[in-house]
């Protein structure tokens, strides 16, 4: 049994094998296309079109916001973090810049279960090659972290046959 069967109660294991059965019959990539959601505290598999998937569970974005990539590109290039600095204030302004900074702190205190945009971007590429070659076509479930943990989401991979790619968490 596949890693993703072994995550699910024997109804929501139908659902999901049902749903990829329906996902081979798949021609290309579109909006529709699902994704499943497992709350594991109560025991729910919410099934999202992969469009509305950003909606369903905002990936965090406070760390790519401009303001802060700006001041790592120049500390990057060897700029000391006070000119780096005072060059993001002169760019963006002191006000931008601060709260971009708040932003991104305020996500590191309430978490996002490690639910990022580069995770999400990462999703959404592998889904998009995956539907795309020939050969079987997963879904993806995305296995939620309890609430107040500091655990992170899961990402398995639903494979129609005993292929699976298991967990891709950092």
């Amino acid at each position: 049994m596949a890693d993703w069967q072994l995550t699910l109660t024997p109804g929501l294991r139908r659902r999901a094998t049902g749903l990829l059965q329906q996902q081979q019959a798949q021609a290309g990539w579109h909006g529709q296309l699902p994704v499943l959601l497992l709350e594991r505290c109560w025991l729910q598999l919410r099934v999202v079109p992969v469009q509305e998937l950003a909606v369903q569970l905002p990936p965090d974005s406070s760390g790519d916001a401009p303001e802060l990539s700006r001041f790592r590109q120049l500390r990057e290039q060897g700029i000391d973090s006070l000119s780096a600095q005072e060059q993001c204030w002169q760019d963006f302004g002191r006000e931008a810049c601060s709260e971009a900074l708040q932003r991104f702190w305020r996500a590191q205190d309430q978490g996002n279960h490690g639910w990022t945009l580069e995770r999400y971007l990462q999703l959404l590429n592998h889904y998009r090659q995956s539907i795309e070659r020939e050969g079987p076509k997963p879904v993806p479930l995305l296995v939620l972290a309890r609430a107040g943990s500091a655990d992170c989401h899961q990402l398995q991979w639903c494979w129609p046959s005993v292929q699976s790619i298991g967990h891709t968490c950092p």
